[in-house]
């Protein structure tokens, strides 16, 4: 079984499963990183020179790859949701944990994170917090209806987390 998180940007799904991975002797994947890898250039650069489709395209072939191998963790891209064949592969082939975060947090995070310009292009072009708020909005009831669980991730520790993950993973 694999565990797979989603949420959006900067909610600490890289940091988590990265950490959870070690601690449960399981590969880690980070879609995103899987991508770029693929694409031999950043999501920024293939979004200003694909777009977005194409991207969503490349994410598709990553997700259908890695749900055929397991006892994985894996940090999903915090759109990944928007494809419901995304979702439904994940689905068959682990657990789905929604790392929540709210707006304030994920500004923070996202200033505070030296990769997000390379890694996190704008998706409206507009004023960041505006941004945040208008994705979580739209993309929350995704990440609801797709997730087995959530955890709150705007003041824990990636330790803490963790723990909540494992605890609630065992659980049927």
């Amino acid at each position: 079984m694999n565990i797979f998180l989603i949420g959006y940007r900067c909610s600490g799904k890289t940091a988590v499963a990265r950490l959870l991975a070690h601690q449960l002797v399981r590969a880690f994947v980070d879609t995103d990183d899987e991508v770029v890898g693929k694409a031999g250039m950043s999501i920024k650069d293939i979004v200003n020179r694909e777009g977005w489709e194409s991207f969503r395209k490349k994410e598709r072939q990553v997700i259908q790859c890695v749900c055929r191998r397991d006892q994985q963790v894996v940090a999903t891209g915090g759109g990944v949701v928007l494809d419901r064949k995304n979702v439904a592969d994940m689905k068959r082939a682990g657990r789905l944990v929604w790392l929540k975060a709210n707006a304030d947090t994920i500004k923070k995070r996202m200033l505070a994170d030296q990769r997000t310009e390379g890694l996190r292009p704008s998706l409206s072009g507009g004023d960041l917090l505006e941004e945040i708020e208008d994705m979580l909005h739209a993309r929350n009831p995704l990440y609801q209806a797709a997730m087995d669980f959530s955890i709150e991730t705007d003041r824990r520790g990636v330790d803490e987390i963790c723990e909540a993950i494992k605890k609630n993973s065992m659980k049927p």
